[in-house]
């Protein structure tokens, strides 16, 4: 879930000298970019995934945590200052319940109560955490009034990364990019809900101070594990239309859903093309729109989908309104 992004989509000029500015040519260096980057205005780590429990029934997951650098004096003495913010918001689809189980959080860091280390992954909130350890393999936990995630997720593959080398360009201006890798194929173990649960996921770790050309109103977001050990990201940023503004991939919607709590209509089937390869992507289940409003975010659609040969997961932002300050 990465509706942060939607904070550097407009900022005053000064920011652009407060911030440090992402560049081509910065190699990423591991396990160092595991961990946080607090100069920047933003930052996430990206956990999706699928589950199967031991009667064979499947389930969704996402968990987020973003970490945000406010612009003011970092040298204010104030234990208060909010220097960096943390966010993290979770979610669990299970075709029985038929809708998105969901949560989130926020707080400053520090007090004991959040934080973002640097060198290796390692953030928490209050008691929700992902932590990375010295073998390798991440820790993730969740615990909400509705459902929890305590799950391990080991690593089957170097970090692979995004773009130029790890220089993900997001518009027509160099400047609108971000710091992007992923690691596909997480082999997941662990329990859901107190359930014993495997499967795979998905991990996006990206860092940024400026991203999204002004005329963008929502983006579509895929990550695919493929069971031949491949996998694929494709994305694209769309215009007031409903037009491509920047895209590594092209994408035709072929079944839409109405929410019937929202009205927003997302299309939730979708033939993508990348390469000259055509995959058709359809969701494990239709209700998994995602309403963030009373935590003052958007309202948009994430969850599992299912390709020929492979899962992963989609994210469908823009479809009520337009994402905007």
């Amino acid at each position: 879930m990465r509706w942060l992004m939607l904070l550097l989509l407009a900022f005053p000029v000064a920011a652009e000298e407060f911030y440090p500015e992402v560049k081509p040519g910065t190699l990423l260096s591991f396990p160092q970019d595991h961990g946080a980057h607090p100069a920047f205005r933003i930052e996430w780590w990206y956990v999706t995934g699928w589950l199967k429990t031991e009667d064979r029934q499947d389930l969704g997951f996402q968990i987020t945590f973003f970490r945000s650098r406010p612009m003011v004096d970092q040298s204010n003495p104030s234990r208060f200052t909010a220097r960096q913010v943390i966010f993290a918001h979770a979610a669990l689809s299970d075709p029985k319940i038929g809708h998105l189980l969901h949560d989130q959080r926020v707080a400053r860091q520090g007090f004991g109560l959040a934080g973002a280390a640097q060198g290796n992954t390692d953030v928490t909130l209050d008691d929700w955490e992902l932590r990375r350890d010295h073998d390798g393999s991440f820790a993730a936990h969740i615990q909400t009034a509705e459902f929890a995630l305590d799950l391990e997720l080991a690593p089957t593959r170097p970090p692979l990364p995004q773009g130029d080398q790890g220089f993900s360009r997001k518009g027509p201006q160099p400047s609108e990019a971000s710091y992007y890798y992923s690691l596909p194929h997480l082999k997941v173990s662990g329990t859901a809900s107190g359930q014993k649960v495997t499967g795979e996921a998905w991990l996006d770790h990206e860092w940024s101070s400026a991203l999204l050309d002004q005329a963008a109103v929502g983006w579509d977001w895929l990550g695919i594990n493929l069971d031949d050990g491949g996998a694929l990201m494709l994305f694209q940023l769309r215009d007031a239309d409903g037009k491509a503004l920047w895209s590594n991939s092209s994408w035709k919607a072929i079944r839409r859903w109405r929410s019937p709590r929202t009205g927003a209509e997302y299309p939730v089937e979708w033939e993508v093309e990348t390469g000259g390869r055509r995959i058709k992507v359809t969701p494990l289940f239709d209700d998994q729109e995602m309403d963030t409003r009373a935590a003052g975010g958007p309202v948009y659609w994430e969850g599992a989908v299912s390709v020929p040969g492979g899962r992963g997961y989609l994210e469908l932002t823009g479809y009520l309104q337009r994402l905007t300050l």
